[in-house]
């Protein structure tokens, strides 16, 4: 048992030696040309003039001149300009639609049938109990945008049945803006 691990003599060593005949055998082994530099990218193509610019939101040209007039989910109109993931749309001539994809179920919790048990044995007003509704709202409402050519849709989750009006709402008024 004196004898000593295989791996751990000095003639051992990982991965491919300096100068062997893997190319990229250097310091930045297993990377193309290398180990990756960091910090923004070096080897970029130009970008033409007039082509939108992309990055933080101070440096978006439509929120540079004032706060944004309106939004919905991920749609945002600010300066004449329809701010989405995909890029910028045109406000002059957008065409809006709001979709309902909610409903509104309306049950009788358990806890007003238990009462309206317990209470029927002691006296009939009991049964008051199950007079008791609970509404539940569950979907979304879809907003679409059509400017330029282009094409955007966002869901926005309803959360009471009042959802789609206050939607239609903010609807109505991105569509007075698009005249």
């Amino acid at each position: 048992m004196s004898e000593s691990h295989p791996y751990g003599n000095e003639h051992h060593q990982q991965g491919p030696t300096p100068g062997s005949a893997y190319p990229n055998s250097g310091p930045g082994y297993g990377y193309p040309g290398g180990a990756p530099q960091w910090g923004p990218p070096q080897n970029l193509p130009a970008v033409p003039a007039g082509a939108p610019q992309w990055g933080p939101p101070q440096n978006l040209p439509a929120m540079a001149g004032g706060a944004p007039l309106l939004a919905l989910g991920d749609i945002t109109v600010a300066n004449g300009t329809i701010m989405t993931p995909a890029g910028p749309l045109p406000l002059k001539g957008a065409m809006w639609n709001a979709t309902d994809l909610s409903r509104t179920e309306e049950k009788m919790p358990t806890h007003a049938v238990v009462l309206a048990i317990v209470f029927f044995l002691f006296c009939l007003l009991g049964l008051l109990f199950l007079l008791m509704k609970e509404k539940k709202t569950t979907g979304y409402v879809q907003v679409t945008v059509t400017s330029g050519g282009r094409h955007h849709s966002t869901m926005i989750p309803a959360t009471d049945p009042g959802t789609f009006h206050w939607v239609m709402g903010q609807v109505n008024y991105a569509r007075s803006l698009s005249m």
